[in-house]
């Protein structure tokens, strides 16, 4: 299964994707957009590589990590204009897309749900056979990619993936 891991960001966008079978790195990378400019330019401009991504690799499944209170507010709105202009493209494309909080994505790859970004990208490179070059947030993107894999469903006993449907259901209501 293909899936497209994102680490959304206005400032910075990480992208990974990954055949889960094996865990085997397909294609990483990142997109910028510059402090100052109109925003309108730099989500279009973030969206529109994203977009890319999905018609080059047509992913079965993305994995989004989801927006966390920080108390830099412009931070918070910069990664939710992100997040919504993928879940427009992930419901026009009908992908289902699956969310992870920070720390979900930490366990899943190093098994330390507090690991620090180094850890992280340590064991990123460890597990696709290759080092992530680039800032963290490359590494990142991977690493969610990698929690879509192993937690979302997409592989596992048919028990996990049913625990994991009823856990997603059970966020859906409670927001």
């Amino acid at each position: 299964m293909i899936i497209l891991g994102v680490d959304p960001g206005l400032t910075r966008c990480g992208f990974g994707v990954i055949e889960s079978e094996g865990t085997k790195l397909l294609d990483f990378g990142l997109f910028t957009s510059e402090a100052g400019t109109d925003p309108r330019d730099r989500v279009g401009k973030i969206a529109s590589g994203l977009k890319e991504v999905l018609s080059r690799h047509r992913p079965e499944v993305i994995a989004l990590e989801r927006v966390f209170a920080q108390a830099n507010l412009r931070s918070v709105m910069g990664v939710a204009q992100i997040s919504g202009s993928l879940m427009q493209m992930a419901y026009e494309l009908d992908i289902p897309l699956q969310f992870f909080t920070p720390s979900e994505v930490k366990a899943a790859v190093t098994g330390n749900g507090r690991a620090d970004k180094a850890q992280v990208g340590q064991m990123v490179a460890r597990l696709v056979g290759q080092e992530i070059p680039g800032p963290p947030d490359v590494a990142d993107a991977v690493a969610v990619a990698i929690c879509g894999a192993k937690r979302g469903g997409a592989t596992g006993t048919a028990a996990q993936k049913k625990w994991v449907a009823a856990a997603k259901a059970a966020n859906r209501r409670i927001g």
